[in-house]
């Protein structure tokens, strides 16, 4: 029950991003009525906070590992709390408020996603390439069942006659579900923690993980765009109202179902060849989105297939090389993966203080009739944009050394 058991929690931090990185955006213009510029600027905050705590929220848990146990309740608690006051913000609330809850809800994030991905070498049952490949698929199989889940769910509890577009029910879901896992994954956090040297930029460096690190932010860009912009694209540019719950589980059930797919592939030719294989999925996605008229079901469909498998190749390989590589230095994952989680999260704030106020400039407004140079804003913020950052991550690959393969 190991590897079933770290998929469940995995579930539980992917069901608690969705609405973070997805639903907040919208929420935040629609429910609270604030504008797209405050929103960008909140989340930037948000990511400026994260520039100091997740380092530290790392060397926290290098510091103290037989705290693991205290650690995930920790999270599990924070999200348990944070989702029902979120989702529970009335109209008008002020932004000193939702930073606050925002505050809550991105630490507790944090501190379980670090914790995590920290621990791949305790949480293996070995610790060479192989096995910690196994265990990013066990890892990631459960992260994109918690997206789905998180995909569906507003879109559930308003078919089912809630309120408030379904938010403040799927803010008590995720409460629940919190609970409900910290319950059950009490025993993999009392593991025997297995730990390395301290963490130094010469000693990332001489492991490859700088290289890694540039990467990470450099790939996390381009899904950080889309992830920001998704719901406007699908609802004011596609025009498909009610379509992007079903489009974004359809997303990532591709993901989903690629993920064994590119764990076994990156098993058989190594981690470098599966993201040179990958990478051009994605980049072939965002070519179509940007030619996409208005109404077009079956070609975004199509897009969210390619593009959303491409993301399972990100989600399971990269994490996967960065821990072999650190395993390999000895050093202490925890630090390491709390750089990793800044990486990412800068990508998620540049993506919304760069776009939404460009959007808000061009007279987009969500939900609104817009005008045909505010909507052509929107696809080049979405689609031509993400393209080309994707483009570069790619020429990033394709500078690694074959040794950083987790083969």
């Amino acid at each position: 029950m190991l590897y079933p058991r770290v998929s469940l929690y995995a579930l539980m931090l992917a069901a608690a991003g969705i609405p973070l990185y997805i639903h907040l955006p919208r929420f935040a213009a629609v429910n609270l009525g604030m504008g797209l510029g405050v929103i960008g600027t909140v989340l930037l905050l948000i990511r400026l906070i994260d520039l100091v705590q997740d380092p530290l929220i790392g060397w926290a848990i290098d510091r103290w590992p037989g705290a693991q146990l205290a650690f995930a309740a920790a999270a599990a608690l924070g999200l348990a709390i944070g989702f029902p006051l979120l989702f529970g913000l009335p109209n008008g609330a002020s932004v000193a408020a939702l930073v606050s809850v925002l505050i809550l809800l991105f630490s507790a994030y944090s501190l379980g996603t670090i914790l995590l991905y920290g621990r791949s070498a305790t949480l293996a049952k070995r610790t060479d390439a192989q096995e910690l490949m196994t265990l990013a698929a066990w890892r990631e199989g459960g992260q994109l069942t918690g997206v789905i889940m998180a995909a569906i769910a507003p879109t559930v509890f308003l078919a089912l006659g809630a309120g408030g577009q379904g938010y403040p029910a799927f803010g008590l879901f995720l409460g629940v579900l919190a609970l409900l896992t910290l319950a059950m994954t009490v025993p993999i956090w009392r593991r025997a923690p297995i730990t390395g040297q301290g963490i130094s930029l010469a000693g990332l460096g001489q492991a490859g993980a700088l290289r890694l690190l540039v990467l990470a932010l450099v790939n996390s860009l381009p899904v950080a765009i889309t992830s920001t912009l998704f719901l406007f694209f699908v609802e004011d540019k596609l025009q498909l109202p009610g379509k992007a719950g079903p489009l974004l589980i359809l997303f990532f059930l591709s993901a989903g179902v690629s993920v064994p797919l590119w764990a076994r592939l990156s098993k058989r030719i190594g981690a470098k060849q599966t993201l040179i294989i990958a990478m051009p999925l994605s980049i072939a996605g965002f070519i179509g989105a940007a030619m996409l008229s208005a109404g077009n079901l079956a070609g975004f469909a199509a897009i969210c297939i390619a593009s959303g498998a491409a993301l399972g190749a990100d989600m399971v390989v990269l994490p996967a090389m960065f821990s072999v590589v650190l395993t390999r230095a000895g050093l202490n994952a925890s630090t390491a993966f709390g750089i990793w989680s800044f990486a990412g999260k800068l990508g998620l704030a540049l993506a919304a203080f760069f776009t939404l106020p460009l959007l808000e400039r061009s007279g987009f407004t969500p939900g609104q009739e817009n005008t045909t140079e505010a909507l052509k804003t929107l696809t080049l913020a979405y689609a031509v944009l993400p393209c080309i950052l994707k483009l570069g991550a790619f020429g990033l690959v394709l500078t690694l050394p074959t040794e950083v393969s987790a083969k």
